[in-house]
């Protein structure tokens, strides 16, 4: 066991300061085990989200020395590392959206988005039969725990505050997972291009590199979205192919 120094944003609706603590560590305790110690010891008052403790529920989300993290999954031993000696450790809320107290913030703006995504549209049949391969390239998306630190660490949101014109990354992320199932209808592509603006990814891949689900952000899901709108909208072979085979067949839709 040890003492350890730690700085903890604390205060209101954005206003507030790094206060400094000094508590007892012990082996194996992860950053959140040191904001309930700091709770239970020394202020009762300090805010922030956790449930599960197992990096499965996403609500533990906080900026650990500037990096967006799970508190839950962060070995203190990790950080002490990673930290210059002549530094101390500082814990503030996700910078992306707005305060509510200390390390709390309102991330309801994400929710907003995944109501105005269109849900999947199969085949009033329920038997939906399809492959394993073609069901297993959606099951990653799944895999997502909406701790959200994809989007705030998205420079699109996170530093031009693009949220009237542009959903971020996990909102791509449940575009996808409809989008690319085997037995989807819905046409969603005309909104992935306006509404949720995907054309504001620069595909710097920044939101692949923190998600603690491992899912592959950028590749697996933004990228082909992008394609999907590039071939509806710009590919001008693929226009006039589409041109032609709609007036074969009587289809007055306009590209």
């Amino acid at each position: 066991m040890s003492d350890i120094k730690l700085r903890v944003f604390r205060g209101q609706e954005g206003e507030g300061e790094l206060e400094e603590y000094e508590i007892e560590l012990d082996e194996g305790m992860v950053l959140l085990d040191c904001i309930h110690r700091i709770q239970h010891e020394q202020e009762p008052d300090l805010s922030c989200r956790w449930n599960c403790k197992a990096g499965k529920c996403g609500s533990c989300s906080a900026e650990i020395n500037g990096k967006a993290k799970l508190m839950c999954m962060t070995r203190m031993s990790d950080i002490i590392e990673e930290t210059p000696e002549d530094e101390v450790i500082t814990v503030r809320p996700m910078k992306t959206f707005p305060h509510v107290k200390d390390l709390v913030t309102d991330v309801s703006w994400n929710y907003e988005m995944a109501k105005a995504v269109a849900p999947i549209k199969g085949p009033e049949e329920p038997d939906w039969k399809f492959s394993q391969f073609e069901a297993k390239r959606a099951q990653e998306f799944r895999m997502c725990i909406e701790c959200y630190i994809c989007q705030d660490t998205c420079h699109v949101l996170r530093e031009y505050k693009k949220f009237d014109v542009f959903g971020g990354p996990r909102t791509m992320v449940r575009l996808a997972n409809f989008e690319m199932h085997p037995m989807d209808q819905e046409d969603r592509v005309p909104e992935i291009k306006d509404e949720f603006g995907i054309s504001y990814c620069n595909i710097t891949k920044c939101c692949t590199d923190v998600c603690p689900a491992g899912i592959n952000i950028t590749d697996n899901a933004i990228i082909p979205l992008k394609e999907r709108v590039v071939d509806r909208y710009y590919d001008p072979l693929k226009r006039i192919w589409r041109t032609i085979t709609d007036k074969a067949s009587g289809n007055t839709t306009r590209y």
